[in-house]
């Protein structure tokens, strides 16, 4: 469904049938943004605590650790074989460092795949927690091509993380006590009060120098895991909302492309995608899941739900905008990365799991 909306935009696009000319990134940058906005609250409001707690610092590892060694080795393979400057190397790297989100949810919910153990939790919640880190890696290694870091990119990333945790953790706890305590007249309110909730998550972190999507996230999972009222209709809600937000998303980014450019960025793209996903991810994922003494099977299938996707081509159009002079066409270097990968890994991701003896088919993944 995803690729046929991208595949929409694109047609629609500059050099599409219908011809609608839309080049604007900075625009194209503030509309994705709110979609991720929603996005990710929904990842962080749908994820089972009480099944993710057990596999949550395997989880983290894989979400900052994990995007950390793609980011690098995808980076240095950038440098060496297309003799891209370093630091470009490394932004394509951090740019692609994540999986996506939207994409791994959508693909086990829609696919009814419950998988064994906690393989599930561990996947929404690395796949959920992981743009924060490659939006702060996009955001330190532009700021060091700009010049505009000044040697405080720890400093940086720590506040971060602990405003974007303090404004999530107070917020949400705010807004079970709201939920609990006022009871709205009509039922309908409860969704838009939650609406207003994520986006206040998102920007009151940005605003104080946080990380707003960590912000976001951790506000879903806080709240989606408390006793509050009405839950199942604001999260049926909010599967509505995120399942517009990511056509929207994905029909916006099919727009901006310009099909004409992608011929001349395959070769590069198929490269970069073979080489994560047959080396930089699954190095980055034994190297970490080994130690947690995770079943060789499950790391392999973790290893290969390393989607590239909407999220991806976000962080691209954010350092296209940035105004630092890259050589390289990374939006649409990226924009084909993120085609071949939903295609590629997430069309094979049942087939994948199936051959791995992973299913579980005693219980919905919907529960």
């Amino acid at each position: 469904i995803l690729l046929i909306f991208i595949v929409f935009g694109m047609l629609f696009g500059s050099d599409g049938i219908v011809g609608i000319y839309f080049n604007d990134y900075q625009l194209a940058s503030k509309v994705s943004t709110i979609a991720l906005i929603f996005i990710m609250f929904y990842g962080g409001f749908g994820t089972n605590w009480v099944t993710a707690k057990p596999v949550a610092l395997q989880s983290v590892f894989m979400s900052t650790l994990g995007v950390v060694f793609t980011a690098i080795l995808t980076g240095l393979f950038c440098f060496f074989v297309f003799k891209t400057t370093l630091l470009e190397g490394l932004l394509i790297g951090s740019i692609v460092g994540s999986t996506d989100a939207a994409s791994v949810f959508a693909i086990l919910r829609s696919q009814r795949l419950n998988l064994k153990g906690s393989i599930a939790s561990m996947l929404e919640l690395e796949s959920g927690s992981n743009d924060p880190c490659a939006y702060m890696l996009t955001t330190i290694v532009l700021g060091i091509m700009s010049n505009s870091n000044n040697g405080n990119i720890f400093i940086m990333v720590l506040s971060q993380i602990l405003l974007g945790g303090m404004v999530a953790v107070v917020l949400a706890k705010l807004s079970i006590y709201l939920l609990r305590h006022f009871k709205f007249e009509i039922e309908g309110f409860y969704p838009i009060f939650m609406t207003a909730i994520a986006v206040l998550a998102y920007s009151l972190s940005e605003y104080l120098g946080g990380n707003g999507y960590l912000s976001v996230y951790i506000t879903g999972i806080i709240i989606g895991n408390s006793k509050i009222p009405h839950k199942k209709s604001i999260f049926q809600f909010f599967d509505g909302v995120s399942w517009l937000m990511q056509i929207l998303l994905f029909f916006l980014l099919g727009l901006l492309a310009f099909p004409s450019k992608i011929p001349s960025v395959m070769i590069k793209g198929i490269s970069i995608s073979i080489f994560m996903i047959f080396i930089a991810r699954p190095i980055a994922t034994f190297s970490i899941l080994t130690w947690f003494k995770v079943p060789i099977k499950q790391q392999l299938f973790i290893s290969w739900v390393g989607i590239r996707g909407a999220a991806s081509i976000v962080f691209a159009i954010f350092a296209v905008t940035y105004g630092v002079p890259i050589n390289h066409d990374i939006f649409h270097i990226i924009f084909f990365m993120a085609l071949f990968s939903v295609a590629v890994q997430g069309t094979l991701i049942p087939t994948v799991a199936r051959k791995l003896d992973l299913i579980d088919d005693g219980e919905s993944v919907l529960k």
